[in-house]
């Protein structure tokens, strides 16, 4: 074929294609009708055609044909032009389904995107850690060990940095906090019975249990807790208040970082020199806000309901922390004065803790942990298929939903998690009839 042929074919193609491209409409007519069909390769079998060649030879009988006439099949092989090859459809396969180019879709806490890579289809994913982790959940649910898992709503679709961030909210504390010398305790082991129970001893006085939310407000929830059922507990009644963790949140804010974490040396100095309010005069809402109670004020300047103390005037304050120093302390503390607090490290297998006796698998790969302080309310002893083991029964704050109706059982007397390093309690100042102002009583 010489250069010129050459260059009308290339143009008879590329005119044929933009006009089927562009919607043009190639006019119809006796092409090869009047031409005339041809064996094999014959470049004069053609017919002008949009200022260019068409051609009605053997040659147009390929998987390209772009270039024949219009009516080459209705005349040269009675029938219709074979339709054009559709498409290959560009999928990913993932997770046992197929995703089109482009879709998106999040799995757990990453979001995925069927990507073409180098020719080939992948789904590409962000790298996150997640809250929940199904290996983990799987592992624990099927070898021994003591406790069950599963996958809390509330966390899934969560990072873990998240959950650190957010879901705990107690720093860890300085070395001279940590240096304070522990309250002994003079008491007889024998009067220590082998499970106790805050809730069944003192019903109605225990605080239930609260959700924090995505705010890692641990420090002011667990301290509001405490100093709440130990009112309730030391007056005998007479002060029964729920205290608010909010007022610490909203205007405990030298040194301390709201719903980004709080020390609890902090939270109870701040309820000894100024005390708070109780949650009807300034509810939980599980964020920062400004504080809008007065610090050095009263009930009445903060505007708060009178409560049913007619003696109480002043915000509820408490006597300084004392720190506890050992798992018979601990016991013997709750026993005889209410639930303590206790600061706790958190890693990824507590947060999809069902039920059970909780110790830490050590699963996974992760090795992020943060602090978390909960609420030890009880003991108690259990024979497992593990063995036999003693507890603690602990108060969470991650709502009722969240492992045995909001609370959870952790092995006692090993320090597991760090639990029984760091545990404080502190006296109530009840406002009595006395000296119509507080009276403190000391550990």
């Amino acid at each position: 074929m010489g250069k010129f042929n050459l260059v009308v074919t290339i143009l008879s193609l590329l005119a044929i294609s933009q006009a089927v491209r562009h919607g043009l409409d190639i006019p119809k007519g006796p092409y090869c009708s009047k031409v005339g069909c041809c064996d094999s390769r014959q470049d004069e079998c053609s017919a002008p055609l949009l200022d260019t060649l068409c051609y009605c030879d053997e040659f147009c009988d390929r998987d390209v044909s772009e270039d024949c006439c219009p009516d080459f099949w209705t005349v040269c092989r009675h029938e219709l032009p074979p339709p054009p090859d559709p498409a290959p459809i560009k999928t990913c396969h993932h997770d046992g389904n197929y995703y089109l180019k482009g879709k998106e879709v999040k799995f757990n806490c990453n979001i995925c995107k069927c990507e073409e890579v180098n020719g080939r289809m992948e789904m590409l994913c962000d790298q996150n850690e997640c809250i929940i982790n199904t290996d983990i959940m799987s592992s624990v649910n099927q070898l021994s060990y003591g406790w069950t898992a599963s996958n809390h709503s509330e966390f899934w679709g969560r990072t873990l940095n998240d959950g650190i961030r957010l879901r705990l909210g107690t720093f860890e504390p300085h070395r001279f906090v940590l240096n304070m010398n522990p309250v002994k305790k003079i008491y007889s082991l024998d009067s220590i019975p082998k499970t106790f129970d805050a809730d069944d001893v003192w019903p109605g006085k225990i605080t239930r249990v609260q959700d924090q939310g995505w705010c890692g407000s641990s420090w002011a929830i667990s301290t509001a807790a405490v100093a709440s059922d130990r009112f309730a507990i030391i007056s005998r009644g007479l002060e029964e208040p729920h205290l608010s963790a909010q007022h610490l949140l909203s205007c405990n804010n030298r040194g301390q970082q709201s719903c980004n974490g709080g020390y609890l040396d902090k939270a109870w100095m701040f309820l000894k020199k100024f005390g708070v309010v109780n949650e009807e005069c300034l509810p939980y809402t599980g964020s920062t806000g400004k504080c809008g109670i007065p610090v050095n004020g009263n009930l009445l300047t903060a505007r708060c309901i009178p409560p049913e103390n007619k003696y109480r005037k002043d915000y509820y304050r408490t006597a300084p922390a004392y720190r506890l120093g050992n798992e018979t302390d601990i016991m013997f503390e709750i026993m005889k004065s209410g639930p303590v607090q206790a600061t706790m490290k958190v890693f990824q297998d507590f947060y999809m803790y069902k039920g059970g006796i909780y110790k830490n698998t050590h699963l996974g790969e992760s090795h992020r942990t943060g602090y978390h302080s909960v609420r030890i309310v009880g003991w108690g002893e259990e024979s497992t298929y593990t063995g036999h083991k003693k507890f603690w029964k602990v108060a969470n704050s991650w709502g009722h939903m969240w492992g045995e109706n909001g609370y959870f059982k952790i092995e006692r007397g090993i320090n597991e998690c760090e639990i029984e390093s760091f545990v404080l309690a502190a006296w109530p100042r009840i406002a009595d009839k006395s000296n119509n102002k507080h009276r403190k009583q000391n550990p």
